[in-house]
């Protein structure tokens, strides 16, 4: 079953003459073919499935793919990285959009922007389903993903257990769904982030956002060995920087504003309220001044992660000891 985020238009019949997948997901993209090609073998459990490269969908290839068979059978062409197929078969395509072979189910997995962009407006001219599968860059979207991979499965997770398994897990959808699947399959009831914890405590005890949450927290020392063993493995400095600049503006954006409940002011913020919760205990040492030193730290960091210095690690350690006497900058005042 597709993830709820990858939306759809209207058209949501999975054997629909053509589906646009469009997006750079990987794992959305692989989804959105296979449920077209579970819809098929549901129809005919002999449905042919072809899967092709843009560079095996030659001229002509298209035509004979899509030919009436002698035994009527149902088939399935998938075509990836339609974006970069060339001038001619793209005319190819585009003919085969305005008259579609029956018992035929053209899916084109298409990356989306400029390259190719005649044959994605001829998709949806045609009325092609569609299904957005967007690279999921930012934390929350990967965990909205999470939640949403839960919600499918039927069974309950906390917000809190959601949290602690992004941050362990880190930016790899994949690893994120077999995560899941793996938490649902082994343990019963509600999923909560003790259950998470047990099982993936040397990944999050490795992931960037533990570095963030000790370095706000000032304590310089496990905030570094934090740091050392995500670098060591294999987590990409650039998402430690990221960590790092969301953990200070939460605390800024915190203490800036007007006190109330987490309810409220995670409405104001755009954060959950077990977040507020978990910032307002981070923030105590801190100071506005603090707060403007920590964030030129992420900034300079995040130049010496991305280029604009020869030692990114170093970068990473001068940030995180920054970022930890910051946040104790109200008790030396």
């Amino acid at each position: 079953m597709l993830v709820a985020m990858a939306r759809k238009t209207a058209n949501d019949d999975a054997l629909a003459p053509v589906t646009l997948a469009v997006g750079q997901e990987d794992l959305l993209l692989d989804r959105a073919v296979q449920e077209v090609v579970a819809a098929a073998k549901a129809t005919d459990a002999d449905t042919d499935v072809r899967d092709l490269a843009s560079d095996q969908l030659q001229p002509g290839t298209l035509a004979e793919l899509t030919s009436p068979s002698l035994f009527a059978e149902r088939k399935v062409v998938v075509v990836r990285n339609a974006q970069d197929l060339s001038a001619d078969t793209i005319k190819d395509v585009k003919a085969y959009l305005g008259a579609p072979a029956e018992e035929i189910t053209l899916v084109l997995l298409h990356a989306g922007g400029a390259k190719g962009k005649g044959l994605l407006d001829a998709a949806r001219k045609a009325g092609a389903r569609e299904v957005a599968c967007p690279k999921m860059t930012k934390p929350a979207d990967r965990l909205a993903f999470v939640r949403s991979e839960f919600r499918t499965t039927g069974r309950s997770a906390t917000p809190e257990a959601c949290q602690v398994l992004v941050d362990a897990i880190g930016s790899d959808l994949r690893e994120l769904a077999s995560a899941v699947s793996q938490l649902v399959a082994d343990v019963e009831g509600t999923i909560d982030e003790a259950v998470v914890g047990r099982y993936y405590t040397g990944r999050a005890e490795a992931s960037s956002f533990t570095v963030a949450d000790r370095a706000v927290e000032g304590r310089a020392a496990e905030a570094l060995e934090a740091l050392r063993w995500s670098l060591a493995t294999g987590v990409a400095p650039v998402l430690i920087t990221s960590a790092l600049a969301q953990g200070v503006r939460a605390i800024g954006k915190l203490s800036s504003a007007r006190g109330g409940r987490p309810a409220d002011l995670a409405r104001e913020l755009g954060m959950p309220p077990w977040k507020i919760d978990r910032v307002r205990q981070q923030m105590r040492g801190w100071t506005p001044d603090g707060v403007s030193i920590a964030l030129r730290a992420v900034a300079e960091a995040d130049a010496g992660v991305k280029g604009g210095g020869d030692d990114p690690e170093y970068a990473l350690e001068k940030a995180v000891v920054t970022i930890a006497r910051a946040a104790r900058s109200r008790g030396r005042s």
